[in-house]
């Protein structure tokens, strides 16, 4: 997936392969099997172009993040114990554009007092 969302474009199999290989000896059909095991589970969507085909993320880095963070979260037995462990593993850059995403979710999202009985 890195490799795609650097790219920003549709690349092949043979592409990442070229690109993974300046780093170490990996296989063509390594590549190929986790380009379509990311297909399958819907990271990637795919166009045939000859016999081949030019994969493109679906979404970029941060909503992956963010889906993978939610399903991570739901699982829990626990969601407010999970936050606060996660919380703590934070380091202090992390806390601090935790907070600046507080602050921009609060002022983005619905005003939660309009339309409250007394308000």
């Amino acid at each position: 997936m890195t490799r795609v969302w650097e790219w920003n474009r549709p690349v092949t199999v043979r592409e990442v392969l070229e690109d993974l290989q300046q780093q170490r000896s990996i296989a063509y059909t390594t590549v190929m099997t986790v380009m379509d095991n990311l297909y399958q589970k819907g990271w990637l969507r795919r166009e045939a172009e000859g016999r081949a085909y030019r994969y493109e993320a679906v979404s970029n880095r941060a909503a992956y993040s963010a889906a993978l963070m939610n399903e991570a979260w739901s699982l829990s037995d626990n969601p407010a114990a999970a936050l606060v462990a996660f919380f703590g593993m934070m380091s202090a850059e992390q806390r601090e554009a935790l907070r600046d995403a507080i602050r921009v979710a609060q002022l983005d999202g619905p005003d939660e007092t309009q339309g409250a009985p007394g308000r």
